[in-house]
């Protein structure tokens, strides 16, 4: 028993020895420094939240009519993998042959082997049913083609790009995902200088106008130009209503709402590919996808600035009008002095209203977050996005395909939540990105030869698991950014997500090399993603930063916390090996 004392008291001991003491100044200073009193309230006190309440009946219609404008961008983004499906083509047959020479025969007789690009020289408009064609000779290149129009008609009928112009297939979903780039930096930028609503509606207005000019377009050239705009438009209502709808609560409301946000997706999925399924012909699916956007346009009578972009910005008037209508919906105290509401906001950047590209990159910390978010959003992307746009790829019905993905999706955003809720940001979006890349690694176990739906199941379970990261990383990423850059932080974030869609029409052509080689690339990627998670900071519990001092202050807290729990560690393994003296050990050898 004497034995076991000895080990206890040396325990207690080590506890109250004074290298342990002589830490506690510094836990002390950290814990309850005076100087940081007032930076900690600041931190604290959300203004808005006070004022409105972090979630009431205001919110709610509010969040609820914002999520709705994920779904005509949603469609947008999948209308044109329906709008440019093969579809059997063949070299034209003559005008004066075309009467009664059926398209079956004439394939059988002009086309050299299984190539539909080129036909035999010796087959001309003089050719007729009973004569017997010499099926040898020279080989020419067809200059026109016939499609088989039985399941509608799509673009690439329609421009003929096919053969030497099937390339132009994957530069028009390039065209669009480099709007989507270019469109959530600069919409970042003007959403951030002029306000979120006005962003928002604006490029919805551009978005229906842009998609309806598609429609009735002649030229290819022109529709090239036309599916830039229509990519810019689409992500700048995307995340304008996203950041708007963050701000509009406080919170834990912030993560529920956050990821409720992205529930229209996989509904967009869904009836998109009802759409497509019913309507064949691809103008009028384009008109489909965009004319019932012009019902959202009604949320200019009904939708507020953002109180925290207005706060920030000092705009008086109008962030009172804001808070006055939201507490009387949420039965609340209706403010009147608006200069105490003032004087709690957090100061406003240095600089004014000199917020560029520049200022992510202005300070350790914010520099920091934005390369990392780089890394996880391509990551991200081109997972998501490599198995969502490339369902053709995959055996089975496309529209079959793609209403199965949305099915998969929905489970996975309300597991999100959960995750969130319980377990923070940081901890499970490095878990299901990593998983993500691992369920794809998994697909080159698959032995060749294998049923298909092995592949289709490892393929949905890593669609799942990615569909969680697309629904934590933005909550993340908005958290993660000051309100001053948060819309241009967001939408600079896109612009390597944006990079990353460009290359999705080009992933499947590593299969040429080797056929799994694309689920060995969006492996690793996933995990390399998932690992960068764990640079950044947590941000479950914790108010947004308002400005680039707030974001800094935390960072150093961050630093200092983990240097004094380094060294505490320290001192403990230095006093765990302490020797005692001479006299203990003659003591303790006589009690033996």
């Amino acid at each position: 028993m004497s034995f076991f004392s000895n080990i206890l008291y040396s325990q207690r001991k080590r506890c109250f020895s004074s290298d342990y003491d002589e830490q506690l100044p510094l836990l002390s200073k950290m814990a309850d420094p005076k100087a940081r009193e007032a930076d900690e309230a600041q931190e604290e006190n959300d203004v808005v939240a006070d004022v409105i309440g972090e979630y009431g009946s205001w919110q709610l219609r509010l969040t609820f009519l914002l999520a709705l404008f994920n779904i005509p961008s949603t469609w947008h983004i999948m209308a044109y993998t329906f709008q440019s499906l093969d579809r059997p083509f063949w070299c034209a047959r003559p005008t004066p042959i075309r009467d009664f020479v059926s398209p079956s025969m004439w394939r059988n007789i002009s086309q050299p082997g299984n190539s539909s690009c080129q036909i035999w020289s010796s087959i001309n408009e003089t050719f007729r049913p009973s004569d017997s064609p010499v099926l040898s000779g020279e080989i020419s290149t067809c200059t026109q083609f016939e499609y088989d129009e039985t399941n509608g008609t799509t673009l690439v009928a329609e421009w003929n790009l096919v053969c030497d112009r099937a390339v132009l297939v994957n530069v028009a979903e390039m065209t669009f995902l480099s709007g989507v780039a270019i469109g959530g930096l600069v919409s970042g930028i003007i959403s951030d200088k002029f306000g979120r609503k006005r962003t928002l509606l604006i490029s919805l207005f551009t978005q229906i106008v842009t998609g309806t000019i598609i429609s009735f377009n002649l030229w290819l050239e022109l529709y090239l130009v036309l599916r830039f705009f229509l990519g810019f438009s689409s992500v700048a209502v995307v995340f304008s209503a996203f950041v708007l709808c963050m701000e509009l609560v406080g919170g834990k409301w912030r993560t529920i709402s956050g990821v409720s946000f992205l529930f229209p997706v996989p509904l967009g999925y869904i009836t998109v590919a009802g759409i497509a399924y019913v309507v064949r012909e691809w103008r009028i699916l384009q008109l489909a996808v965009t004319l019932p956007a012009v019902s959202l346009l009604a949320a200019i009578w009904v939708l507020p600035e953002s109180p925290r972009w207005l706060l920030s910005m000092r705009k008086e008037e109008k962030l009172m009008a804001v808070l006055k209508r939201a507490a009387a919906s949420n039965k609340r105290p209706i403010p009147t002095d608006s200069q105490k509401i003032l004087a709690k906001a957090p100061p406003q950047e240095k600089g004014g209203d000199s917020v560029g590209v520049l200022t992510l990159f202005r300070t350790a910390q914010i520099r920091k977050i934005s390369l990392v978010l780089y890394i996880v959003w391509f990551a991200l992307y081109t997972v998501y996005y490599g198995l969502v746009l490339n369902l053709a790829s995959i055996e089975g019905d496309i529209y079959l395909n793609t209403a199965i993905s949305g099915f998969v999706e929905i489970p996975a955003i309300a597991l999100s939540i959960l995750l969130l809720m319980k377990s923070g940001r940081k901890w499970p979006l490095c878990i299901v990105t990593a998983s993500s890349g691992v369920f794809c690694l998994c697909v080159l176990a698959v032995p060749t030869g294998a049923p298909s739906w092995i592949t289709v199941a490892l393929a949905m379970c890593g669609k799942f698991a990615i569909s969680c990261s697309n629904a934590i990383l933005p909550i993340f990423t908005a958290e993660l950014f000051p309100t001053v850059v948060r819309n241009l932080g967001v939408g600079s974030s896109n612009v390597s997500a944006g990079i990353a869609l460009m290359l999705v029409p080009y992933l499947w052509n590593l299969a040429v090399i080797y056929d799994k080689l694309p689920f060995i690339f969006m492996g690793v990627l996933g995990i390399v993603g998932g690992l960068s998670v764990m640079l950044l900071p947590e941000t479950a519990g914790r108010p947004m930063p308002n400005t680039l001092e707030d974001l800094e202050r935390r960072g150093n807290d961050i630093k200092n916390k983990a240097q004094a729990t380094a060294t505490m560690r320290s001192s403990s393994t230095t006093r765990s090996v302490v020797t005692r003296p001479a006299s203990y050990r003659k003591k303790r050898d006589s009690e033996f």
